[in-house]
């Protein structure tokens, strides 16, 4: 269906729910046409993420607790965008900070809503090569382990649901594509 042609609902209110140190929340009265409803949005900076490669043909991923999920996580290096921040700045940031090296190329490889039912956080993924390495320097609150794989068995770890990060999962995929790594199994893997 082409909605192109129609024009924006309009957002007859909006009321702060909460505001804390990563989101907003906010209640918004809604009017598309004759219909007017209800929608609660997560407000989000935004955020950017780095799928390292290495000239051996090895990734780098970070594990890390995800309380939401209530467990340990397997993800590509990312982090929030701070104010006045491009989103080349925070993947070269988070890949720094998280792994120690810094990119000779970054190279973005896409940009999507992570939930957009619900959230307004963009993210864009980047693929980083010509890497050298340098000091790490994570944040107090990040306690990471660290992962390098070699990169066919991290695309081997989405078909085996071992890597259940969308992020991780898209920008994986996106990178062997631009690397031309065959992913093998996992485009072929039925749920």
């Amino acid at each position: 269906m082409d909605t192109s042609h129609k024009e924006q609902p309009e957002v007859v209110s909006s009321e702060e729910i909460y505001d804390g140190k990563i989101i907003g929340v906010v209640r918004d009265i809604v009017r598309e046409g004759d219909k007017t409803y209800m929608r609660e949005v997560v407000l989000h900076p935004g955020g950017a993420g780095v799928v390292p490669y290495f000239d051996d043909g090895t990734t780098a991923l970070v594990r890390q607790y995800r309380h939401p999920t209530v467990r340990y996580v397997l993800e590509i290096p990312a982090g929030k965008l701070d104010p006045g921040e491009l989103p080349a700045e925070t993947a070269a940031r988070e890949l720094e900070e998280e792994l120690g090296v810094v990119a000779g190329r970054m190279e973005q490889l896409s940009e999507f809503y992570t939930t957009p039912g619900f959230c307004a956080e963009k993210l864009w993924v980047f693929l980083a090569t010509n890497l050298r390495e340098t000091a790490r320097s994570h944040e107090d609150d990040e306690i990471i382990e660290v992962v390098r794989l070699p990169f066919a068995r991290a695309l081997e770890m989405i078909a085996s649901r071992e890597i259940e990060d969308a992020k991780t999962i898209i920008a994986l995929l996106l990178a062997a594509r631009r690397l031309g790594v065959a992913t093998g199994d996992v485009a072929e893997t039925t749920v």
